[in-house]
């Protein structure tokens, strides 16, 4: 991977942040249509964009749902021998089916989601695999039995709102229609290169892809329109919030009274430090992924927010020691890392 700039530190000005923004309501829409919304040019805009990208702040990328394909999503804890950690969590980055790469517990856990498009994915890493790695001391697999809040690009803008709501309306306005369940749309061998060029960059243009997929720009628009509508595909933000002040992630681990667990989880869902929000399987029935600016603002917030939450029995904090990968990112450091060019098909 090519290296970033060695600046540890960033500043997202009120622009960048509005453009963000942005992104995230649609992560495909035009620099013409983002100036339009927000009174810029539209070379203000793509300038920024270049900066945020090419500095390892942000990237948007394109993502297959595995519950569209029949497969489900799994958090996984791996309990580590001291020193093989970062070895183990690195070649997980790696991996297409695995997101959230995270080192907690002080460097002894690594906590990461599982993604994977088949079963046959799924079994080589949960069953084979990871147990088989001598690095791995413990292993506990949760399945995601509900989101609250997680997986859309929208989830989370705890760097505090930049657009008024009248841009909010004409960002949301130009996105595709939503998806439709009932259209009878899977997916093909075709579309794995068009699936491994938005996993690189989410923005890519029509004829980049067309030229990838050896087809036309007409059938590649109506290809992704499908995917899209189907909710096979969507688009993500990754950021890179410890650059943007959050230096204190951490997970939390829930044990909440079943009659409560519908409604802690949404009021988790509505907190601005939570990016993600589940009810899982396992020892804990409720798992959380929490951005806070430092511990005594994660002190904070477990001390009034999640106490106020009625049903909790126990809480478990997990600070993130560091993030190697993001939902489809590499991280170099705190940056996004350039990510490498997609396969080559024949």
């Amino acid at each position: 991977m090519a290296s970033l700039p060695a600046r540890d530190s960033a500043v997202f000005d009120d622009l960048e942040r509005e453009i963000t923004q942005a992104l995230q309501i649609d992560p495909r829409a035009g620099f013409s249509r983002i100036a339009e919304v927000l009174g810029v040019s539209e070379q203000t805009v793509a300038r920024r964009y270049r900066r945020l990208r090419g500095e390892g702040l942000l990237r948007v990328i394109g993502l297959v749902d595995p519950r569209s394909v029949g497969q489900s999503e799994w958090m996984v804890r791996v309990g580590c021998r001291p020193g093989g950690v970062g070895r183990l969590a690195e070649a997980l980055a790696r991996r297409d089916d695995v997101s959230w790469v995270t080192l907690t517990a002080g460097g002894s856990e690594i906590v990461c989601s599982v993604r994977s498009r088949s079963a046959e994915q799924r079994d080589e890493l949960l069953l084979q695999r990871l147990p088989a790695t001598s690095q791995v001391l413990t292993m506990e697999v949760y399945a995601v039995l509900h989101r609250f809040v997680g997986g859309a690009s929208t989830d989370w803008t705890g760097y505090g709102a930049a657009l008024r709501p009248d841009q909010i309306e004409a960002m949301l306005a130009g996105r595709p229609e939503e998806a439709d369940p009932g259209e009878p749309v899977v997916l093909r061998p075709e579309d794995g290169p068009l699936l491994d060029e938005l996993a690189v960059d989410g923005r890519v243009s029509y004829a980049a892809l067309a030229a990838a997929a050896g087809t036309t720009v007409g059938r590649v628009t109506r290809r992704l329109d499908a995917l899209r509508r189907a909710g096979i595909l969507y688009f993500d933000v990754d950021l890179a919030s410890g650059l943007m002040g959050f230096t204190a992630p951490a997970y939390l681990w829930l044990t909440v009274e079943p009659g409560s667990l519908d409604a802690v989880g949404k009021q988790l869902a509505g907190h601005s430090e939570v990016a993600f929000a589940a009810a899982v399987s396992g020892s804990a029935n409720l798992a959380a992924s929490i951005l806070c600016r430092d511990l005594e603002d994660l002190y904070r917030y477990v001390t009034t927010k999640v106490s106020a939450a009625a049903g909790v029995r126990q809480l478990e904090i997990s600070p993130v020691l560091r993030r190697t990968k993001q939902a489809g990112t590499q991280m170099a450091g705190q940056r996004l890392a350039t990510p490498s060019p997609p396969p080559r098909h024949r």
